[in-house]
């Protein structure tokens, strides 16, 4: 045994001689260096890079849209007169890249991008259709293009250019055709070549309502993967945090077994049944920061089946389960977040600029105070600089209820951040 062990101590030595130093671990610190010092110095050019690698991969983009926010960086919806194949860089913010859309393809892209290239932007939804070879760009893109707002720059609603479609899909098409007999008419040239915005005035738009934002929101996850235009949750971010004990991107640091409350919205309901029939469920939960599969089995199930529904706004209790596959939610409760809301709140402060003159601001407010009566007790946090606030005690013979339209009313007067909600 003596020997063997000097043996391989010999052994392990002479690999200690360049195995450790020229080790991958060097490799990975010297990529992490790399990475590092893009982030700090190009983050929007970085951000944009890896929105561009794992462009697939839905989970990993919500977390960089996380990241943009807490970087400040803007990320711009998909434009049919702005967008490329990819995420790229535009005045300091990252448009959306058009093959980041389901159904469009990147011959399609490239297609759009090349026609807009050479003759310039396109100025409405009927005059693309004309513009762009329909054998490329078919029907089921222009809905997705039209969904994720890629036509929003033109000024007309996403309502309006779905009820549209087929016409202007069929006005292109017959446009295109006679351009491709040669045929001279007032669209195009003798040579066939594509009509001009100057050339033609496009039909006039139904005159109907813009869809609501969490039919707009609905759609482009469906087409993404990921809210673009906003979140359904970003209403929701004050009573999020006084309700929440953990979030996604904390949960793989917990330890496994310790039990969290997490608000979020379900996006994916995967049913099945157990070998004894019952009925359980896998759901993907997102908040603000990330995604988190939650396991709901079948006694949860039976006792929540009508909030185990995509769209859903949820608190999920439940404990961490930490395997080889990643970290998962063990359910054991699901409950509407509005409802645990009006219930948990117990407490409301309101931050104000100590510096300002603020009659106005304080005169808008008793009007929301008197809309919104409630047994939840008032204080105001006076922000005297950036590392001080003074909090006063309650105000007197006032409460209020802290509804979503509460907090909707308080921000849309003070601005986003200056309300905070305590259980």
């Amino acid at each position: 045994p003596d020997k063997k062990a000097e043996k391989l101590y010999e052994l392990i030595q002479k690999f200690a001689g360049y195995g450790f130093n020229k080790s991958h671990a060097a490799a990975y610190a010297a990529v992490c260096y790399q990475t590092g010092y893009l982030k700090a110095h190009y983050p929007t050019e970085f951000m944009a890079a890896l929105m561009t690698t794992d462009m697939g991969n839905a989970d990993k983009i919500v977390g960089y849209f996380s990241d943009c926010r807490d970087l400040n960086i803007k990320v711009l919806p998909p434009d049919v007169n702005e967008s490329h194949k990819n995420f790229t860089v535009v005045d300091n913010a990252i448009r959306f890249g058009l093959a980041a859309i389901k159904n469009v393809g990147e011959g399609a892209v490239e297609s759009i991008i090349e026609i807009r290239n050479n003759t310039g932007p396109f100025k409405s939804f009927f005059e693309f259709c004309r513009r762009v070879d329909l054998h490329k760009v078919n029907k089921r893109m222009l809905e997705g293009l039209i969904k994720t707002g890629a036509f929003d720059s033109t000024g007309a609603k996403r309502s309006q250019l779905t009820a549209v479609l087929e016409q202007a899909v069929e006005e292109g098409a017959a446009a295109q055709r006679e351009r491709d007999m040669g045929q001279t008419n007032m669209f195009g040239d003798e040579l066939g070549g594509p009509a001009t915005t100057e050339q033609f005035a496009a039909p006039a738009l139904p005159n109907i309502p813009e869809w609501d934002q969490n039919e707009r929101l609905k759609h482009e996850r469906e087409l993404t993967g990921f809210y673009i235009s906003s979140h359904p949750l970003a209403p929701y971010e004050a009573t999020i945090k006084a309700l929440s004990t953990a979030t996604t991107i904390s949960l793989p640091e917990s330890s496994d077994g310790r039990e969290v409350k997490l608000c979020g919205i379900i996006t994916t309901v995967k049913s099945m049944l157990t070998k004894k029939g019952d009925k359980m469920a896998y759901i993907t939960l997102e908040d603000l920061l990330g995604v988190v599969e939650i396991v709901v089995f079948p006694d949860l199930y039976k006792s929540a089946a009508d909030l185990v529904v995509p769209e859903c706004l949820v608190r999920v209790t439940g404990t961490v389960d930490r395997g080889d596959k990643g970290t998962k939610i063990r359910g054991s409760k699901i409950e509407p977040l509005a409802e645990v809301q009006a219930r948990m709140i117990k407490r409301v402060h309101i931050r104000l600029p100590g510096h300002l003159d603020i009659t106005e601001q304080l005169s808008r407010l008793r009007e929301v105070f008197r809309r919104h009566p409630g047994r939840t007790t008032i204080s105001l946090m006076l922000s005297m600089d950036a590392s001080q606030e003074a909090v006063t005690a309650p105000l007197p013979n006032l409460t209020v209820t802290p509804s979503q339209c509460f907090v909707a009313d308080v921000e849309e007067i003070l601005g986003k951040g200056a309300i905070l909600l305590l259980s």
